[in-house]
């Protein structure tokens, strides 16, 4: 079975500001065009702590009904719904699925009035965004993905082998694992033309995390995960990866560094 969700609790708040800040707002607000009147119900995949639902909810109008679904039941029990209201401040309703991919039927999301899902599309299989795309029009539910990985890094100042890891981190992205072929950047770009092909129309918006010296401790998570996959992916980086990563750790320490993460955020509804 292959889990929604895989992602720590402390890597999600760590996370979280860079995340609200990066989300598009002009999609949240289409999509809450697009929706009928209140009541709704909606269906979040890979939900984690409840980030998308903070964030989206109160750009929703009226009571809302969450239906949360998670592979990791841990996750699920730090849920923390406790910002996450509507458009008038009423908290939302809420409940808890522990539930994998292959869960998702073609009739999973029927009488929902939208499905989101926030840094999932990238580490999910072609066949497993089919899935979840056939389920959206089987139901005929707008979709709102957020935050899916593009692959495109840029750090200032810039560094002779940003390049390089860069790319051996893509390449790590795309690998298959346990069996499983990860879309990676292709995501936001595999998952539009499903939809397109099912008639329905797309948009997608560039959502960078924009991170500076006030994320230095966000910086240094992002760093030793994208330096250390490039060389899980590329081992012979390893003889050169500890250097570069103690003067990108010095540059962050200085409050002289910055990066640009690119993400990707796809909006799709039935013609």
């Amino acid at each position: 079975m292959t889990t929604i969700s895989t992602a720590a609790p402390s890597w999600l708040a760590l996370r979280a500001g860079a995340d609200d800040a990066a989300r598009s707002v002009g999609l949240a607000a289409a999509l809450a065009a697009l929706l009928p009147p209140a009541p709704v119900v909606l269906h979040d995949l890979g939900a984690g702590t409840g980030g998308m639902t903070r964030w989206l909810a109160p750009r929703l109008a009226g009571p809302q009904q969450w239906v949360l679904h998670d592979g990791d039941a841990g996750i699920l029990d730090q849920l923390d719904l406790r910002s996450a209201v509507d458009d008038a401040g009423r908290p939302v309703a809420a409940q808890t699925v522990v539930a994998h991919l292959d869960a998702l039927h073609p009739g999973v999301f029927r009488g929902a009035a939208g499905v989101t899902a926030s840094a999932l599309l990238d580490v999910i299989t072609r066949a497993e965004a089919r899935r979840i795309v056939a389920a959206c029009v089987d139901a005929g539910t707008p979709a709102l993905f957020a935050l899916s990985v593009t692959g495109e890094v840029e750090l200032d100042p810039p560094h002779p082998a940003d390049a390089v890891i860069g790319r051996a981190f893509n390449a790590h992205q795309r690998r298959k694992a346990h069996g499983r072929r990860l879309l990676g950047p292709d995501a936001a770009a595999v998952v539009a033309a499903l939809f397109a092909d099912a008639g329905w129309q797309v948009r997608r918006e560039a959502t960078p995390w924009r991170l500076g010296p006030a994320d230095a401790e966000l910086v240094l998570e992002w760093l030793d995960g994208w330096v250390g996959a490039a060389v899980a992916q590329r081992p012979e980086l390893g003889a050169d990866a500890a250097g570069y990563l103690d003067q990108r750790r010095a540059q962050v320490a200085d409050g002289a560094l910055s990066v640009v993460v690119g993400h990707e955020d796809v909006l799709a509804w039935p013609r």
